[in-house]
């Protein structure tokens, strides 16, 4: 009875796995987000490995580059041997079926530590960077991405990475919009990882307001109109409403990111004894697809996938 009328369901295969990958052989754990680490090519192969064996069919790729490699203009995000399409590549080669979702914005390249290019006045650069995530895109497809995702927030980027994949002979690779990506507090573990924290001022003049949720419904119309092929929200927990107010209009599935933030408070509560680690994950996950995420990114994915199938 209880099945019958269980209103979501949640499924492994509507987890993607997230994980940072570095050009060093061995993997380095990160601290504020036990059981996550920079993952070297080995560790990716068996992180991968691991996660297919799970039930979890889709990884979210994020490069750690090297301080010595940022620079202003962020030019090894346009590097065709780079870390991410290299990773890229080595992926689709050992797994084909593999669904390899790409991040494309500048601040894991930029020394400034911001998503665009910034002017000397400290503002960012919005068409002078759509320019570049275009021809970063363009690359990203080429090294065999299947979902490119830009997490830039720059205004009118979606319909030029659509047009720019298309003009390439891209059509079938899809686009992932961040459609409302927040200035939230909860990305700090995440920065630590990639190192991609703003090195002055911060993003909220690119990023939306916590406090607003009927903008995230104008800028889901201009990412539809522009060619997004599924949208998203991030953070997700703390953005439930925003996740169910753009699922009941959107024409196209709507994704959330538990983020970083999220997963350490888990993680934390959950060494301490004082939530049930189980219990708790697999609640949170499903009061995110109860609000209308079809797809959820979560660094829970694999243990959550585990659970879900020993039910």
């Amino acid at each position: 009875m209880r099945v019958w009328t269980r209103e979501a369901e949640l499924d492994g295969r509507r987890l993607i796995l997230p994980l940072f990958v570095h050009g060093e052989a061995q993997d380095h754990p990160i601290a504020s987000m036990p059981g996550c680490a920079r993952l070297g090519a080995n560790g990716l192969f068996a992180e991968v490995e691991g996660a297919l064996a799970d039930g979890i069919g889709a990884v979210a790729l994020f490069p750690v580059v090297p301080t010595e490699h940022k620079t202003k203009d962020a030019r090894a995000a346009l590097d065709p041997q780079g870390l991410l399409p290299r990773t890229v590549r080595a992926l689709k080669a050992r797994w084909p079926d593999l669904v390899v979702v790409t991040d494309v914005a500048l601040d894991p390249y930029s020394s400034e530590g911001h998503d665009g290019l910034v002017a000397p006045d400290g503002r960012i650069l919005n068409d002078e960077t759509v320019r570049i995530l275009v021809e970063q895109a363009v690359m990203q497809a080429e090294a065999g991405a299947d979902v490119i995702a830009p997490s830039d927030m720059m205004d009118g980027r979606i319909g030029a990475i659509r047009d720019g994949l298309d003009r390439a002979g891209h059509t079938g690779v899809s686009i992932l919009a961040y459609t409302a990506k927040y200035a939230s507090a909860f990305y700090g573990p995440f920065r630590d990882a990639l190192d991609s924290a703003p090195r002055h001022g911060d993003k909220k003049t690119y990023q939306m307001d916590p406090a607003n949720a009927r903008e995230a419904l104008r800028e889901l119309a201009l990412d539809i109109e522009e060619g997004a092929d599924l949208v998203m929200v991030k953070p997700a927990g703390p953005y439930l409403d925003v996740v169910r107010a753009l699922a009941e209009v959107s024409v196209v599935p709507v994704a959330a990111y538990q983020v970083s933030g999220e997963y350490a408070m888990l993680k934390a509560a959950a060494e301490r004894g004082w939530l049930d680690e189980r219990r708790a994950v697999l609640e949170s996950l499903l009061a995110i697809r109860r609000a209308g995420a079809s797809a959820i990114l979560t660094y829970y994915a694999r243990p959550a996938a585990r659970w879900l199938r020993e039910g």
